[in-house]
């Protein structure tokens, strides 16, 4: 029953996972076709007047971010998402036939887990901090009058579509934020199936060294008793 129920929530977060990968992943997706490849994360740039008679301003991007920073994010989510699939299809199965991982197995789960913890760890510290970067670029460092959520109504004349950027990335940082914290969550369970395993090894271990013991004193009884019964 114990086993059950340890296999039921490492399932469920799986489960929760993939669908934070999914969140994660789609507006990240969605924002590289808008931006027609370009990343807005880390980007730099000012507003300026179009010319000297006109007070009409215009945002001058002088740096686009590098794509890697959203790639990368964007590649994470869907390891993120593929790997949570795959581990909640083989943790029902084994909830459904009764089975569990060996301790080499549940060790190996215990190294990729913390390995997916620390890249979904980096890519959501990219995202959050290339996009307080772009919000301070457009936003003046937040001396506009329009905050970074209100631009994104606004056309910045890049040539691209900026009608959702703000939504996109809120939702996609909340995604790997959640997705992080979820598989945080994975690793723990995993770490805690692993130290059960090892007490399991040494109790295992422990019982057949009490059985030696037993069975070399009874053979040692055994042999007293027919020594005596020898001497008389």
């Amino acid at each position: 029953m114990a086993l059950d129920n340890f296999l039921f929530a490492q399932c469920i977060l799986y489960f929760l996972a993939f669908l934070f990968g999914f969140i994660a992943v789609v507006p990240l997706s969605e924002n590289g076709d808008d931006f027609q490849g370009k990343c807005l994360l880390f980007t730099r740039g000012m507003w300026q007047n179009e010319n000297i008679t006109v007070e009409k301003q215009r945002f001058i991007v002088e740096e686009w971010g590098p794509e890697s920073s959203c790639r990368f994010s964007t590649f994470v989510g869907i390891v993120s998402l593929i790997f949570s699939a795959v581990q909640a299809w083989r943790v029902l199965f084994y909830l459904c036939k009764g089975h569990d991982d060996s301790f080499f197995y549940a060790f190996i789960n215990l190294l990729v887990s913390s390995f997916v913890v620390f890249v979904i760890f980096v890519a959501s510290t990219i995202v959050s901090v290339g996009f307080n970067m772009w919000c301070d670029a457009i936003t003046e460092n937040g001396s506009m009058p329009s905050s970074c959520e209100d631009l994104q109504d606004t056309d910045l004349e890049l040539g691209l579509d900026n009608a959702s950027f703000y939504d996109q990335f809120a939702i996609a940082q909340f995604g790997l934020w959640a997705a992080w914290l979820t598989w945080l969550g994975i690793t723990v369970l995993a770490f805690l199936k692993v130290y059960h395993n090892y007490r399991q090894e040494d109790l295992l271990d422990s019982l057949i060294h009490e059985k030696e013991l037993l069975l070399g004193r009874s053979s040692r009884r055994g042999s007293d008793v027919d020594e005596k019964s020898g001497m008389i």
